[in-house]
């Protein structure tokens, strides 16, 4: 017999942005009884999520904190004619992390972990099997909605830790190493250093295309780490992802395509960076505005994320801008000039960038000097405009 089950506010996707909501509620607002729903047995599936200290404010870190299993003093990149040491704190956040810390915090009767959902509306959540949840509001954070309402390039990439016979010697992350071949778009490779003898390499590419080819990449993996001189034991973990990198689209078209008046959140509310595809940092913003609002309300509760939502595209439009400059002004073997001249810019502009908190004098700067592209192309680029 299915059972009818009440709550106040029921949350379902537990990926990083529906965890982060769930804790910040749970953190700031323990009167409020929550549901936290997720179609797989754990929480954040299998990902590794990494932030620049500044992605963060410093009034929401308590937020992010528990979850962190690494950090590193600075970071490096690396271009054929450029190379720089920055400073600040960067961090990364495992999934295991992740759901060792949801399941430590919140209730037991709040994690349901394992049940699909068949329908949802604002206050009504159908798992499969006919189970009903009704709250005063619900949130959906399950993802990406329809992503052919947008114009979008691609980040691709694969990952693995890799488990070495000797120590890597290498202390900070690389966070973007351009040196290496150039194909398929924009190419660099990733590397956090985990331990000594553990570093998690990424081959990451900015791509016209979604497609992967896991056994390139693999590819690209060892002879990166044959290079560096490592001498591979054995690969501990492996991951590999696609994130949209925005040039425009019609966003209104986009958040209903998720369903209609419903309060949405993370991908499926188009909160993410334009170029990176980066979530973490609007997940931690909004995670910490919904723990403020003084109404749950399911109808109240979509209008103030979906003008939060439109608001964040809206002062956007800068990077999708500069997205179409790499895209569609530079041949793709060419794109990692665009990222050589940026790295060459004030070290507070490049966090700011990050952190999708660009000024005004900081949109003049980037754009101002000789393009890295044809100027033509790029004029074109600028002017360009798609359904």
């Amino acid at each position: 017999m299915p059972s009818k089950t009440s709550c106040d506010i029921a949350i379902v996707g537990g990926g990083l942005a529906g965890s982060l909501i769930a804790l910040a509620l749970h953190m700031r607002r323990p009167e409020l009884d929550i549901r936290l729903i997720e179609a797989s047995e754990v929480i954040g599936g299998d990902h590794i999520w990494s932030f620049f200290g500044s992605d963060v404010a410093a009034g929401h870190r308590w937020l992010v904190a528990p979850a962190v299993a690494h950090m590193w003093r600075g970071h490096d990149v690396a271009f054929p004619a450029h190379g720089r040491a920055l400073d600040g704190r960067y961090y990364s956040i495992l999934s295991e992390t992740l759901d060792r810390h949801v399941r430590a915090t919140l209730p037991s009767k709040a994690l349901m972990t394992g049940r699909r959902v068949a329908a949802l509306t604002r206050t009504n959540v159908v798992l499969a099997g006919g189970d009903r949840i009704r709250a005063q509001g619900v949130i959906d954070a399950r993802g990406a909605a329809d992503l052919s309402a947008l114009d979008l390039g691609w980040q691709k990439f694969l990952g693995q830790e890799l488990v070495l016979t000797d120590a890597h010697r290498r202390v900070r992350p690389m966070v973007m190493d351009a040196t290496v071949a150039q194909q398929d778009g924009y190419r660099f490779v990733y590397a956090l250093p985990f331990g000594e003898e553990r570093i998690f390499v990424e081959d990451t590419y900015y791509s016209d295309g979604p497609d992967i080819d896991p056994i390139r990449l693999r590819g690209g993996i060892a002879a990166y780490a044959k290079a560096q001189g490592w001498r591979v034991d054995h690969v501990a973990r492996e991951e590999r992802g696609v994130l949209p990198v925005c040039m425009g689209g019609d966003f209104e078209r986009y958040w209903n395509s998720g369903g209609t008046q419903v309060p949405k959140a993370g991908m499926r509310a188009a909160l993410f960076h334009p170029t990176t595809g980066y979530s973490l940092p609007d997940a931690v913003r909004t995670a910490a505005m919904i723990a403020d609002l003084p109404d749950f309300d399911g109808e109240a509760l979509h209008d103030r994320l979906f003008e939060h939502a439109r608001e964040a595209w809206r002062g956007r439009g800068f990077y999708r801008l500069l997205n179409k400059m790499l895209f569609r002004a530079a041949e793709p073997d060419q794109r990692y000039r665009i990222l050589e001249r940026f790295y060459r810019l004030d070290p507070a502009l490049i966090s700011r960038f990050y952190a999708a908190r660009s000024t005004g004098l900081d949109k003049i700067r980037i754009l101002s000097g000789k393009p890295p592209v044809p100027i033509g192309r790029a004029i074109a680029a600028m002017r360009e405009k798609r359904a």
